[in-house]
């Protein structure tokens, strides 16, 4: 398996740069992993393809306003992209700027001063702030959009899915920008029930794996819960034969970083525990970081069915569905979709695996 092998041509006509409205008229292709068979709806005709007792998954992440611009004491501009928060004035970041070395010092207009404490990898610095930044979000803070999107977002809330909650991803769950309250209420009514997970969305998403073998990729550490109310749900749907849907990739990371916790807590025999039977395979809460790294071999524990964007080329994303339905056929229906017109990435149409 090499990296190439998940690799295609997008030209840029094609990356969505604006959401289309309402939200749930975005287009839908289904994907049939059993055949192959490829179906062509609108996103709010999705609960046609789920039934009374299916548990649709969401991630309630809520992307906060990460991007924040100072300026070093010595002058010159800096950007900061908050990541992951350490303790109450240390944050995890990804700068832009010349000249950012442990002690540079750094003023954040119309918020606290800020020092580069640490150096990590690449352009990703340790800023440590004289107070908690988060109360000066609303006037410091902007939205971080991906770096393929050009055009303003004039709401910002459209880079919110409707039931965002937990302030503190970089990015936003974007298979779920999708759902209307209206749609989730529809669902509900269909009797398919809806559970909640939560995994702040780093810079992984965005970042492309350049190493010629996939297996020697380094994916960056994610911070997810599932909550017990959420593992009491799944481990229902389970028993009674019905199925799961993940509504998102990181929705699919969360489920199976809390199956595979507890497998390895049950004691489970690796071989065995990737065998175990449908009625076995439950799940309890999971809190803490995740590194998981899905790659086409691995066996999903918990996942049935997984609603999800177009992802870019030679990405860990590309590569996690690829691993769900397999490379060649998730490859040939990108094709598909390219010629049919789809929209891809953050702000594109959706496709759905069953």
């Amino acid at each position: 398996m090499k990296t190439s092998d998940f690799d295609y041509d997008l030209p840029t006509s094609f990356i969505a740069q604006t959401p289309v409205e309402p939200r749930d008229s975005s287009r839908l292709l289904i994907l049939h992993r059993d055949t192959g068979d490829i179906e062509h709806c609108i996103f709010r005709q999705v609960g046609d393809y789920m039934h009374e007792g299916d548990l649709l998954v969401l991630n309630k992440t809520r992307v906060i306003p990460a991007r924040i611009f100072a300026r070093k004491v010595t002058g010159g501009r800096v950007e900061l992209l908050l990541l992951r928060r350490g303790d109450v004035q240390t944050w995890e970041c990804l700068v832009g700027g010349k000249g950012l070395r442990v002690g540079t010092k750094l003023i954040v207009e119309d918020g606290p001063k800020a020092e580069i404490v640490e150096i990590s990898e690449g352009s990703q610095r340790v800023v440590k702030f004289s107070e908690p930044i988060e109360p000066f979000f609303p006037h410091v803070g902007n939205v971080p959009l991906p770096p393929y999107i050009h055009e303003k977002l004039n709401d910002p809330e459209r880079y919110q899915t409707v039931y965002a909650s937990e302030p503190g991803s970089a990015a936003a769950p974007t298979a779920g920008l999708h759902f209307t309250q209206r749609l989730l209420k529809e669902l509900q009514e269909r009797g398919i029930k809806i559970a909640y997970v939560t995994l702040h969305v780093g810079l992984d998403t965005f970042a492309p794996v350049t190493e010629k073998d996939p297996g020697e990729h380094k994916i960056h550490t994610e911070w997810c819960e599932l909550d017990q109310e959420t593992a009491d749900k799944i481990n229902q749907t389970r028993t009674a034969g019905r199925k799961v849907i993940a509504a998102g990739t990181t929705s699919v990371r969360t489920l199976e970083s809390a199956a595979q916790t507890r497998q390895q807590e049950s004691g489970i025999d690796q071989d065995r525990g990737n065998q175990l039977k449908r009625k076995d395979s439950l799940i309890s809460s999971f809190r803490g970081p995740t590194s998981l790294f899905i790659l086409p071999g691995y066996p999903f524990k918990v996942v049935d069915n997984m609603l999800t964007n177009f992802h870019l080329p030679k990405s860990t994303l590309l590569m996690l569905v690829s691993a769900f339905v397999g490379r060649e056929r998730i490859l040939q229906a990108y094709e598909i979709a390219k010629r049919e017109g789809y929209r891809f990435y953050s702000f594109g149409d959706a496709m759905l695996i069953v």
